[in-house]
């Protein structure tokens, strides 16, 4: 069976890890959960919102250039706060540091084309909305094929002692989310391209 493959680049991408609240240091997840893949389907084929679990993307694939610590101006839940205690002010502000992927490459499979085609003219977001990737071709290769292309991928089904859990499904109840990661080849590309 063949798929079809759409890839997505951007500049830079951060995954946040579901056991990261407020770390002050995190690195960028390096895999999709479920709940990720499904929300990336609906916004590229918003028929889907009210259809519980993943439709028409079959497999996924991310690798990236490498990793840049960059910091990030955080304050808590409510806003900005100031106060004065003594001569000194006092503000709920941090600064927290954040690994992020440096020009990601994201591969979603397709089973027809033209799911893909559609997919083509949709942008999507890792995570966050200044993680923003354009479809850039679309490839059709064999699934063999397929698994040929560098990078991470988070199989959502398999061994279940091969899995861990990878966070809660928001459009499933909040379930526990489990998957069984892959690395295919080297996933930190050597080059753009």
């Amino acid at each position: 069976m063949n798929l079809f493959i759409v890839k997505y680049t951007g500049q830079f991408g951060f995954i946040k890890p579901w056991t990261a609240v407020r770390d002050s240091e995190t690195f960028s997840q390096q895999f999709l959960t479920p709940s990720i893949i499904e929300g990336m389907e609906k916004k590229i084929f918003p028929e889907l919102l009210k259809v519980k679990g993943i439709q028409k993307i079959k497999r996924h694939r991310l690798n990236y250039l490498g990793i840049d610590l960059q910091q990030e101006r955080t304050w808590s839940k409510g806003g900005f706060k100031a106060s004065k205690s003594g001569k000194k002010w006092k503000t709920n502000l941090a600064i927290i540091n954040r690994g992020v992927m440096l020009e990601p490459h994201l591969y979603l499979a397709f089973g027809n084309k033209e799911d893909a085609e559609k997919a083509m003219t949709e942008h999507i977001c890792l995570c966050r909305n200044e993680d923003v990737m354009f479809p850039s071709e679309i490839i059709e290769i064999s699934e063999i094929d397929f698994d040929t292309i560098d990078g991470f991928e988070l199989l959502f089904e398999g061994d279940e002692n091969e899995m861990f859990k990878v966070g809660h499904n928001r459009y499933d109840d909040v379930k526990a989310m489990y998957g069984q990661l892959k690395v295919y080849g080297n996933p930190i590309r050597q080059s753009l391209a």
